[in-house]
């Protein structure tokens, strides 16, 4: 006799069916055999699913089992096979009904004396099992996540034994409730803790407003850190989709703790000596990295010439598409990665570069070679590029502001209903390049000063629309329905200009002439 039960594979932040075929003979020569292209976790459920049915009085001596996982050339991974396995094993045996399994799908982890232990991707999971018609079985630990994809049927025992008696009809399993969904509004620190920086605060304004990506470039101590941890604070809650997309990720990544979701945007700050694949994703099993655990909120790399070139480079394609492909040997996944990027940065290594009174001891070739360290590229797809000052004594002394993150947040949240009206949900950052030439056309003058700046600065393609989108956020900050050239000349304000190495041979030996730069924003 066969059994069949559903359980899944993860690609990426999606869940894939997997049909768990056990069958049980007792001729021929007593063996436990699982099949169907599974890793060593996998492998070692046999051993679990032993120990727990003999903790339950049920032996397997004797029998031939096995187990196939289909599809045969899918990968299987992790130890949330052994519930389904053991379910698989108790139906072809007769100890519970093999029909009614058919009906749902199972994930867990068995322990040797049959508790069950939770495991990550229990949302996942649960929607796809909602999606096929399923009802899911999980442990008890992942009851009150799964709860959250809908109205389908769920079991989340604490045990074998428990799952056992609730299909002979002894015992009666609830249907966990869905954990609590958190705000977390009273845990964002506000924008009134900063002093002076009034420069800096339009510009996270206005990042927040259009979704874009942020470079703040200061001596150490100027706030650059304070200002990037309000963000948060200044973007509007996740909506129910958002809110859908990001927790499915943290569910594979085991972050989500008692099914606990929250509204508010992702805040992930990487150390500068992360990896490629603990930023982008990947390794031996191909898991999510920090982009796309910051997707729909913010990604803030501090002491970014710290990070290697490598590594900050890798985030190129993500920061484009919004999305993260990871090719391996074994695996090749894509998960989201629609983020906004914040990042801060010392003007030198010594860090005084720039700062009133105070010269760098290196000269200007010690800003220069710092600032080298992240590539034209990589600076280019940084919508906003602002100088961060030190703070005064008299900025320190100034009461605190009388605006802070609850009057900047409305009009953020303002100026995102008029995007998402005209733009289909999507904010200015995100809008595809035929829709922007549309929305954000600049009046005669605008456009004139567009075209003159772009030929002087010697802006690329990408600088020019990325500051076109910059204007058509100002735009929508001062309820304007057209690009003027005010909005045009602010979003150039906010692209400072990178320094430039003075040359170190003389011209005969080779080193070229000294002139003014075509382009004072790249290498």
């Amino acid at each position: 006799m066969v059994a069949r039960i559903s359980t899944v594979a993860f690609e990426g932040a999606e869940a894939r069916r997997v049909d768990v075929q056990v069958q049980v003979a007792t001729a021929g020569r007593p063996h436990f055999a699982i099949v169907g292209l599974a890793d060593k976790a996998v492998a070692e459920s046999r051993e679990r699913v032993t120990s727990a049915f003999a903790a339950l009085g049920l032996s397997l001596h004797g029998k031939r089992v096995t187990v196939n996982l289909a599809p045969a050339d899918l990968p299987k991974e992790g130890a949330h096979y052994d519930l389904p396995i053991a379910l698989g094993l108790m139906g072809a045996l007769g100890v519970v009904p093999a029909e009614e399994l058919e009906g749902f799908a199972a994930m867990g982890e068995l322990a040797l004396d049959g508790t069950l232990a939770g495991v990550p991707g229990a949302l996942p999971a649960a929607v796809m099992a909602n999606s096929h018609g399923f009802g899911l079985i999980c442990p008890e630990p992942n009851g009150a996540e799964a709860a959250w994809a809908g109205g389908f049927p769920l079991l989340a025992p604490r045990t074998l034994i428990g799952l056992i008696n609730h299909f002979k009809g002894t015992q009666v399993l609830a249907r966990p409730e869905p954990g609590p969904l958190l705000d977390n509004g009273d845990r964002v620190p506000d924008l009134r803790d900063v002093r002076g920086q009034e420069s800096a605060k339009r510009a996270l304004e206005i990042c927040a407003a259009g979704g874009h990506n942020l470079l703040m470039v200061g001596p150490p101590g100027s706030g650059k850190s304070m200002l990037a941890e309000r963000l948060p604070g200044l973007l509007p809650p996740l909506d129910a989709r958002e809110l859908l997309d990001v927790s499915m990720i943290h569910s594979v990544a085991g972050l989500l703790e008692r099914g606990e979701l929250t509204r508010a945007r992702p805040f992930r700050s990487p150390h500068h000596s992360a990896s490629m694949p603990a930023l982008v994703g990947g390794g031996s099993k191909a898991r999510p990295g920090e982009a796309s655990l910051a997707h729909r909120g913010v990604l803030f790399l501090d002491e970014l010439p710290e990070f290697a070139p490598q590594v900050l480079d890798s985030l190129r394609q993500p920061l484009e598409t919004g999305k993260i492909a990871v090719a391996r040997a074994n695996a090749h996944v894509t998960y989201p990665a629609r983020f906004q990027l914040v990042a801060a940065m010392n003007p030198c290594r010594c860090g005084t570069a720039g700062a009133d009174g105070v010269a760098c001891r290196r000269g200007a070739r010690c800003a220069a070679d710092y600032q080298a360290r992240v590539s034209g590229p990589f600076m280019d797809r940084i919508d906003i590029q602002i100088d961060v000052p030190a703070v005064t004594p008299a900025d320190l002394a100034l009461p605190p502001p009388s605006e802070g993150t609850a009057e900047a947040a409305a009009r953020v949240a303002a100026a995102r209903a008029v995007q998402s009206d005209r733009n289909d949900g999507m904010t200015n950052a995100e809008l595809p390049q035929d829709r922007l030439d549309v929305v954000a056309e600049p009046d005669a003058d605008g456009r004139r000063l567009l075209i003159e700046a772009a030929e002087k600065l010697g802006l690329t393609a990408r600088g020019y629309h990325r500051t076109l989108r910059v204007a058509r956020t100002l735009a929508d900050l001062a309820g304007s329905e057209r690009v003027h050239r005010l909005h045009i000349a602010e979003a150039l304000s906010h692209r400072r200009a990178r320094p430039q190495a003075a040359t170190a041979l003389p011209p005969q030996f080779g080193a070229p002439q000294s002139r003014a730069p075509r382009n004072p924003f790249y290498c």
